[in-house]
């Protein structure tokens, strides 16, 4: 649900087509036992009531700081049920206390556990300055097809100010996803107004994760899309996809302006 909607869409009509039934929305729930061992699960949906008897409940109930124990009260180290406090150099309310990974921060990823631990080590090891918040953390949901995604959301770019440009390029137009019968999905690529400065980017593809990084590479060095649109992609694959999208990018500096002139150079030149 926090993802782009048009993304959640595909994934969703996978989910269907895969033969899972969703209940979405849930409210009301009950559990009693059912014959054979069974569950009779009863709940309500979008204002209609179900009844349905399963053979097994899988119950995801999230994750929850580990912070008893460790004596935080006593080395004078502040805290909450949701994790140890940090600036943005990840000290904590004891500056020669540092914390990283899931204990502190809103991205529950591994790797972005990893390069806040490299931030730790830089700050705490050699007198570093290095911000949590200059991480550029991309994340994938290894649905069927995956969707990554990297930078703001459209709606979260219009929140903050944000003007933006958008780009997609669906996969039913990408040879090599014609050619492997993947064509439901797509890259979107958030640009501010008016420059091919990247800020956002979302994409559904089989293997959308490892798309993404491209992306995740350009903005934290600062390249923009013309970037991209000027590196050769090799041909047929899904990562076309992004040059393609750069591409599009490219088109849209050909202005009226731009294009008169350019009509009348070559009428010159001939």
């Amino acid at each position: 649900p926090r993802e782009d909607g048009d993304a959640s869409g595909i994934v969703l009509e996978s989910l269907r087509k895969d033969g899972v039934r969703l209940l979405c929305c849930g409210k009301d729930l009950k559990l009693s036992q059912a014959d054979a061992g069974r569950v009779r699960l009863a709940v309500e949906s979008h204002s209609k009531r179900y009844e349905e008897v399963v053979d097994k409940l899988l119950v995801a109930v999230g994750r929850s700081p580990n912070v008893e124990g460790l004596g935080l009260e006593a080395a004078g180290v502040a805290y909450s049920k949701k994790g140890v406090q940090v600036n943005d150099q990840l000290q904590t309310t004891q500056p020669d206390i540092f914390a990283a990974g899931d204990i502190c921060s809103p991205y529950q990823f591994t790797h972005a556990a990893d390069f806040m631990a490299r931030t730790v080590i830089r700050n705490a090891l050699f007198f570093g300055r290095a911000k949590a918040s200059a991480l550029t953390i991309p994340w994938c949901t290894y649905t069927e097809p995956e969707i990554a995604h990297v930078g703001l959301y459209a709606q979260q770019a219009e929140e903050q100010g944000v003007a933006l440009d958008t780009f997609t390029r669906e996969l039913a137009e990408v040879d090599r996803a014609i050619l492997e019968g993947r064509t439901r999905g797509f890259v979107r690529v958030h640009v501010r107004k008016g420059s091919d400065k990247m800020v956002g980017a979302t994409i559904v593809a089989h293997h959308a994760g490892e798309m993404i990084s491209e992306i995740t590479l350009a903005m934290t060095n600062g390249l923009g899309l013309k970037h991209i649109a000027a590196s050769i992609h090799p041909y047929p694959t899904q990562a076309e996809a992004v040059r393609q999208v750069a591409d599009a990018y490219n088109r849209t500096r050909l202005t009226p302006f731009t294009k008169k002139l350019f009509s009348r150079w070559m009428a010159w030149r001939r």
